[in-house]
């Protein structure tokens, strides 16, 4: 197997979005765009502004921002503690204007407020001002100011920066600018743009700028595994079964995205090997951003390998840290540590960037450059060797996917349990009419090479007019004519008999795959299962469908990073947070056992984890059947001791009636999220000892599961 060399990085903040959302805003009102994931319909959700006759906010609706990375940054003590030190030496003039750009839970601004205080503001003319334009968020905030007595200390604008104005919103121009806008690349929040609208029409002359300075680092590394997320063509080729998704010359016709991909590196520590080099440095200070880029240079020999051929790309990384690594908060040495090896937390990430091609072989004592470069929003590398580039840029139209898409798509156990049930099923369907009831490139094409008698029907809802141009691209490459092939580019609820020219479907398949639902829970790709009910009539009595069931997994876990990320809030830098706690979705020693909401995450991805039972099966999903409400329970036996913090649950897809191919999503697969349902309270468990009960239904009508769970200790 190849190995792989790719740039290293580490980032910042996932900006507040794992619901998909489309926001509009209406004079005093904002408007969210919700996602049913088992239809792929959407409704609009309002969020109003006005506050209550008793001035206490309404908060903003259950769950919308539980899915964000607001209360993982708020459980970051080294952030916090590093921001406050920040702050306090910024403001030393009781006549200072702060603006908080992006405020959030207003933590920032009432830092700010507490060291004007300190230094006699309230009495000479001191102010702080928060804008934050995300408005459910604002509300919060509101909430957050009125329990720490900060409501008349900050003043708070629902607007982006852009539309406020020096005279209108604020008295006079703010000397001191704190923000945390800042994603785990750096730039993709619009760090730049918003600094540089700010400088230009909202900050004084030589303003005081908290961060004050970023610097990225990248290394080169060797991974097997990395190279598995981005070269699809040479891992099909290694597969070599006859399916071409990306067939001779058309090697990049799919492909990842060419961006820096979020990901927590150290789970991979066992695996690359790196050294860090500066990269970026970004100043925000002095009235202006400077941008330095330096070009990092190696010798080959550096990487203990005599002959290499280079797969996949960088690790790209955004350290905050110590020393050399840095994002520098007061242009002093007040800094947070946020490399591999810091404390784990959620929202600064490392991120990859792959590098494009087939991959360049090396000898030693060659020299490789990597050049940094940055747009509005975005950094990009190029790897040189011998001063001569070697990235290849993606030529007319391709589609992008996911990098644990990509890997799937090259799997060779993957394809072929595909291939063999497929190959089953064909063997008793004499050309058949077969529905793709999902987003697959794979089984349109699977089936239209091995059937040529078959009519393929790919609803392609999320692929749509780009699905169809991919598969005019590759039928020859793959031995069928394209004419099998229809692309309805419709959900389910809006397909007729029309659409199928009054045939019968013989086949239902999915993997089950739906284009941009790769965040979401496991079991919202129970959205097959819907289809399958829409297209109830149109099925023939003998359908084959596959998967023809699901089935809900779990494991007893240990997760005290994952924990520790998501618990509780209570005093965050001599500030009471516990009024978000509900609303950001918060786990452990919540009034009446509450228990937060169970979130989508790469296990694997999650710190420190250990299982401490074996896996369960909680709920079958049968899709012979119309969709339906089900219900399940399991009696869990631990198999290790330790602290039990939640469960991980999954869905295993059995492919054949028989149950004799059977894939499985669990933590054991980097290619899948689970859901993680965290308990109410960490419990401390024993083989033998220790049980727990629990239970799960699910609902048709919004495709949430639920879960309860007790423990008990046995004599």
């Amino acid at each position: 197997m190849p190995s792989c060399c790719c740039l290293l990085g580490l980032g910042f903040p996932s900006p507040p979005s794992a619901l998909r959302i489309l926001r509009r805003r209406m004079a005093s009102r904002a408007f969210q765009l919700r996602l049913n994931p088992l239809t792929g319909d959407s409704e609009w959700l309002v969020v109003e502004e006005e506050e209550e006759e008793d001035h206490h906010p309404t908060p903003p609706p259950k769950q919308l921002l539980a899915t964000t990375s607001y209360l993982d940054m708020l459980n970051d003590s080294a952030r916090n503690r590093a921001y406050r030190r920040a702050i306090e030496a910024a403001v030393t003039d009781p006549s200072s204007r702060v603006l908080d750009i992006g405020a959030g839970t207003g933590l920032l601004s009432m830092m700010a407020a507490r060291a004007l205080a300190a230094v006699g503001g309230e009495t000479r003319g001191g102010s702080v001002s928060a804008c934050e334009s995300y408005l459910p968020m604002g509300k919060l905030m509101r909430r957050v100011l009125r329990a720490n007595g900060m409501e008349n200390r900050v003043k708070v604008f629902h607007k982006r920066s852009d539309e406020l104005k020096v005279g209108d919103d604020l008295d006079s121009p703010a000397d001191i600018l704190v923000s945390e806008i800042l994603d785990s690349e750096l730039l993709g929040e619009g760090l730049i743009p918003t600094l540089q609208q700010a400088y230009d029409m909202l900050l004084a002359k030589n303003p005081k700028i908290v961060p004050y300075r970023a610097t990225t680092y990248g290394q080169l590394v060797e991974s097997t595994f990395l190279w598995k997320l981005h070269d699809l063509h040479n891992n099909e080729a290694n597969a070599a079964d006859g399916v071409w998704l990306t067939p001779g010359e058309m090697e990049r016709i799919v492909s990842v995205k060419p961006q820096q991909h979020a990901m927590q590196c150290d789970a991979l520590e066992d695996e690359i090997r790196l050294n860090p080099s500066k990269f970026l440095n970004l100043t925000f200070g002095n009235g202006q951003i400077v941008i330095v880029r330096p070009i990092s240079r190696y010798k080959q020999h550096e990487m203990d390998m005599f002959m290499l051929l280079f797969h996949g790309g960088y690790f790209n990384w955004i350290l905050l840290g110590q020393s050399s690594t840095q994002l520098l908060l007061d242009g002093r040495d007040n800094q947070v540590v946020r490399g591999r090896n810091a404390d784990w937390c959620d929202h600064w990430k490392q991120c990859v960037w792959f590098m494009q091609g087939k991959g360049i072989p090396a000898t030693e004592d060659q020299v490789l450059s990597l050049r940094a470069r940055h747009n509005q929003t975005s950094i990009s590398y190029q790897l040189n060797i011998n001063d001569e580039a070697c990235d290849r840029s993606s030529k007319g139209d391709h589609l992008t996917l996911l990098p644990e898409r990509i890997a799937l798509y090259g799997d060779k156990d993957w394809r072929s349990a595909l291939i063999n049930t497929i190959k089953n099923a064909l063997t008793v369907k004499s050309s058949p009419t077969c529905v793709v009831a999902d987003d697959s490139l794979f089984l349109a094409l699977l089936i239209s090479s091995m059937s040529p008698t078959s009519k393929v029907i790919a609803m392609y809802p999320g692929l749509r007019d780009k699905g169809a141009a991919y598969l005019r691209s590759v039928a020859d490459a793959n031995n069928f004519s394209i004419d099998q092939i229809q692309v309805i580019g419709k959900r389910a609820s809006s397909i007729t008999a029309d659409d199928l020219k009054h045939k019968k479907v013989n086949l239902l398949v999915g993997e089950p795959f739906y284009l941009g639902s790769e965040g979401m829970l496991p079991w919202q790709n129970l959205r097959f299962w819907s289809v399958r009910t829409l297209l109830d009539s149109m099925l023939s009595e003998d359908a084959f469908i596959m998967p023809c069931k699901g089935i809900l997994k779990l494991c007893a876990m240990s997760l005290p990073d994952l924990w520790r990320s998501r618990s509780s809030l209570k005093d965050v830098e001599g500030f009471d947070h516990s009024v978000v706690n509900e609303t950001l979705g918060a786990c452990g020693y919540l009034p009446g056992d509450q228990q937060g909401p169970c979130l989508p995450y790469y296990v694997w991805q999650c710190g420190y984890t250990k299982k401490l039972s074996k896996v369960y099966s909680l709920m079958d999903f049968n899709f012979s059947e119309p969709i339906h409400s089900c219900f399940g329970k399991t009696k869990i036996e631990f198999s290790h001791d330790g602290t039990c913090h939640g469960f991980a649950v999954w869905i295993d897809w059995v492919l054949d009636e028989r149950k004799s191919v059977v894939l499985t999503t669990g933590p054991d697969n980097r290619y899948w999220k689970q859901g993680v349902q965290l308990f109410s309270k960490p419990v401390e468990v024993n083989p033998g000892k220790s049980v727990m009960h629990v239970e799960a239904s699910f609902d048709p009508s919004t495709g949430e599961i639920t879960f309860s769970s007790s423990s008990t200790t046995c004599s």
